[in-house]
């Protein structure tokens, strides 16, 4: 599966075991909306109305993780959040996958390119991320 595959996973599979009623919302985009490689970056999307909040999801996922991570701003601190790889290596694959054309030896743009990236392909991918994240 691809590096952004597993988060679209991992995001979606808790929006699902947070869902009490698992035949709308959220289950029903966990399937649907996970690529199963680099070129599925634009997976089919949830039927509308059952956006995902991905905000929600996350800062549940943080209360109960218990470390103090950064996962607005920080591609890294996502990742972690996530349980995923953070490694620079895996952040340089994401961009791959992403399309990033910038220099992956500059890690700190690529890094702000990834976070906001990645937000924008969850908000394709069913996912409604707030306006300020």
């Amino acid at each position: 599966m691809s590096i952004f595959g597993s988060i679209l996973s991992s995001i979606f599979h808790h929006a699902k075991a947070a869902t009490p009623d698992s035949t709308t919302g959220a289950a029903a985009v966990t399937s649907a909306a996970v690529p199963t490689d680099a070129s599925a970056g634009a997976a089919a999307t949830p039927p509308a109305g059952t956006p995902v909040n991905i905000d929600a999801v996350l800062a549940d996922m943080a209360a109960k993780n218990g470390q103090n991570l950064n996962w607005k701003e920080s591609i890294v601190d996502l990742l972690k959040l996530l349980g995923l790889d953070s490694s620079l290596d895996s952040r340089k694959k994401l961009a791959g996958e992403l399309g990033y054309t910038g220099d992956t030896n500059d890690s700190a743009t690529m890094n702000v390119w990834l976070i906001k990236q990645v937000r924008q392909k969850l908000v394709e991918n069913g996912g409604k991320v707030p306006a300020g994240l």
